[in-house]
């Protein structure tokens, strides 16, 4: 069983509330619902159904607050981060393959 010091070192744990969440990204809930409805983040659910937030999951929701502070509407936002986080992702695999 992984220790609680492994979980929240893992990106993708989900270790924060939607009300923490919010906090610390200093934007409202419903900023992260929304984000949630344009399929940029899909929080985990805990027993009781209230979203959990990952560190990986705060990073984009906080790239897509800082582009729709700058004036990018919110579909734009997010279908910009996904496609730049699946780019990264090709080249991270792109590069384990010319490796190996």
């Amino acid at each position: 069983m992984a220790q609680p010091d492994d979980m929240l070192d893992d990106e993708d744990y989900p270790a924060y509330t939607m009300g923490r969440a919010a906090e610390i990204l200093g934007c409202s809930q419903d900023f992260l619902r929304r984000l949630g409805e344009a399929k940029l983040i899909d929080p985990q659910r805990s027993s009781g159904g209230h979203r959990r937030y990952s560190r990986y999951q705060l990073r984009l929701a906080a790239r897509a607050r800082e582009m729709c502070d700058q004036g990018t509407d919110m579909a734009s936002a997010c279908r910009i981060i996904i496609l730049e986080d699946q780019l990264e992702e090709a080249l991270r695999r792109n590069e384990r393959h010319q490796q190996g």
